[in-house]
């Protein structure tokens, strides 16, 4: 089997082969290469220590030597060479307490975490699969190099990327590899929530989010969020709903596109449900402040995984008016809920209402998407005409209030956001001379 490696990381390996060592083109840039995708790294793995490597190169960066690890520098290009290594004993189930370099290469395989990322490649020797790499990728599973009981004992995070391979490539997780995610999952307390996040954002964004429900069914969701398995316990009988929360939010996440924030969205947007849950006479459910209540959650669930503040909070936003739909089908209607969402989110909330309405009930399914399609129309063309529907859009700053003689302080927010609440009923009211004129007497008085 032969492989296209870049020629500049080819350059490297024949530079080290050059001074007697071996080099290999190593991991999941060798998977993604036999099937066909484009590798975002071409790491190399060689017998050579990081000083002989540093001695062969005049450009390198000590990356992890404590590792073995040494960024060659080839034009404008950055490989990770790394020396064959076994490691020492995981004592925090994550990181290995030392690591032991080695003359031989398959000392340095079957310490990965799966077979597709366990095999070597290079132009000489050609592909060194140890561990039936080859055979897994035809069979399209992910399978732990060896006792899968002993990889994740050693580095649990490989429990989320057991999960988050097999939604990036359609994969199915092998038996053996699946009943052991299940038995180690509680070890992902020793997982950092940057590093829980990182996979779970992988996976959500793949094209495959829907793998999240192996997620749930391994118990991993028990020990990084939990909220999801009360979704998953709770029934929604109502005739909008003909699943279970945690399914209408699975099948909501393959209705979005793959946007982090929307998919993140997908995922969090009825997790208030479970708590806000009430049956009336007739035995119908009714959720009422669950988007309220979903949206504290979001953002205590967000926080504690540490995303970043402006993700976490358009997510938080998005949950919060994701049911916000109970307005007039006009062109005033639409403006006040675009105000009201925020002309930045309205595009994500549509796409999100859509994702919803497509998980719920299809025998009203019509009825929902005609009402969405109606809102649409009415926002383009809104857009088309340029209405003002935020501050940034009004025809008068807080110059040209303090110039009309308004004091500074904290009236001229209020001034603005009352002229802004009449150009969204009236846009023709959206001039100069017009707000300063005849609004401003109005509004403060």
């Amino acid at each position: 089997m032969q492989i296209q490696i870049p020629e500049k990381a080819n350059e490297i390996i024949a530079t080290l082969a050059e001074a007697g060592y071996e080099a290999y083109v190593v991991g999941g840039c060798v998977r993604d290469a036999i099937l066909g995708r484009e590798a975002a790294d071409w790491d190399i793995t060689t017998n050579a220590r990081p000083e002989q490597v540093k001695a062969l190169f005049p450009r390198t960066v000590d990356t992890g030597l404590q590792h073995g690890t040494v960024t060659v520098l080839n034009g404008k290009e950055g490989f990770e060479v790394t020396t064959y290594r076994i490691d020492g004993e995981y004592l925090d189930g994550r990181h290995p307490e030392q690591v032991l370099f080695t003359p031989n290469l398959l000392e340095d395989l079957k310490r990965r975490d799966f077979t597709i990322n366990a095999m070597a490649y290079n132009e000489k020797e050609g592909l060194v699969d140890a561990f039936g790499g080859i055979g897994d990728l035809e069979r399209g599973q992910i399978r732990c190099v060896g006792d899968p009981r002993e990889r994740f004992t050693e580095d649990a995070l490989r429990i989320l990327r057991a999960v988050r391979f097999s939604a990036q490539l359609d994969f199915e997780i092998e038996a053996e590899t699946k009943a052991a995610l299940a038995e180690f999952a509680p070890r992902l307390t020793k997982v950092s929530a940057e590093r829980i996040q990182v996979e779970l954002m992988k996976l959500l964004t793949s094209d495959h989010p829907e793998v999240f429900r192996v997620v749930w069914e391994t118990g991993i969701t028990a020990v990084i969020l939990p909220e999801f398995d009360a979704c998953m316990e709770t029934p929604q009988h109502n005739p909008h709903h003909c699943w279970n929360v945690g399914e209408h939010i699975l099948r909501t996440l393959t209705g979005v596109e793959k946007d982090k924030a929307l998919r993140w969205a997908a995922l969090l947007h009825d997790m208030g449900k479970p708590a806000t849950r009430t049956t009336d006479e007739q035995g119908i459910d009714h959720f009422h402040g669950h988007a309220k209540l979903g949206a504290e959650m979001a953002n205590g669930i967000l926080r504690r995984l540490k995303f970043d503040n402006d993700t976490r909070k358009r997510v938080v936003r998005l949950v919060e008016f994701h049911d916000d739909r109970q307005f007039p089908l006009n062109h005033r209607g639409v403006r006040r809920a675009i105000h009201r969402i925020g002309a930045d989110l309205f595009p994500d909330y549509l796409k999100l209402a859509r994702a919803d309405a497509l998980a719920q009930n299809p025998a009203l399914l019509p009825e929902k998407l005609a009402r969405l399609s109606e809102i649409e129309r009415l926002y383009t063309e809104i857009l088309e005409a340029q209405n003002c529907l935020s501050l940034k859009d009004l025809a008068v700053t807080g110059r040209d209030l303090i110039d009309a003689g308004v004091k500074p302080g904290p009236t001229l927010g209020v001034i603005l956001n009352a002229m802004l609440e009449a150009v969204i009923e009236h846009p023709e009211y959206n001039t100069k001379e017009y707000l300063l004129e005849r609004i401003l007497p109005l509004v403060s008085s």
